[in-house]
């Protein structure tokens, strides 16, 4: 997790995953920092708020589902943020994953369960278009 010195970095491979599952959470972190970016985590979407008032990544990968904060409260407030604003990937176990995203205006999704290779597919052609 990057720690409030680090804020100052360049934010080009700097990604905010947003996800209250543990495993999923810690596994994304590891596979992408593995993959050279720089990863903040957050288990709630308060937590991502606060984190987005720090530093501002290139990509967000946010959860649906969480306690308190959950995905849409996040876009809500996400979206009275001021521009400009990096894209959101929705991570949902939805049946309709791309609803899911279509909801909260994101530009994209990854559905649950996901392989290594779709969570880096997902984020490489997002960051690509930026």
């Amino acid at each position: 997790m990057c720690d409030a010195g680090e804020a100052g970095m360049s934010g080009a491979r700097r990604l905010l995953v947003v996800e209250d599952d543990d495993s999923i959470r810690q596994m994304m972190e590891m596979v992408l920092e593995s993959e050279g970016y720089q990863v903040t985590t957050a288990t709630n979407g308060a937590m991502a708020l606060a984190a987005l008032s720090r530093e501002r990544p290139a990509l967000i990968l946010l959860d649906m589902k969480m306690p308190g904060v959950d995905g849409w409260e996040f876009a809500r407030r996400y979206a009275e943020l001021p521009a400009p604003k990096p894209p959101v990937i929705v991570i949902t176990a939805a049946q309709d994953a791309s609803r899911r995203a279509a909801e909260i205006g994101a530009q994209g999704y990854l559905a649950k369960p996901f392989s290594i290779d779709q969570l880096l597919q997902v984020v490489e052609a997002h960051l690509a278009r930026a």
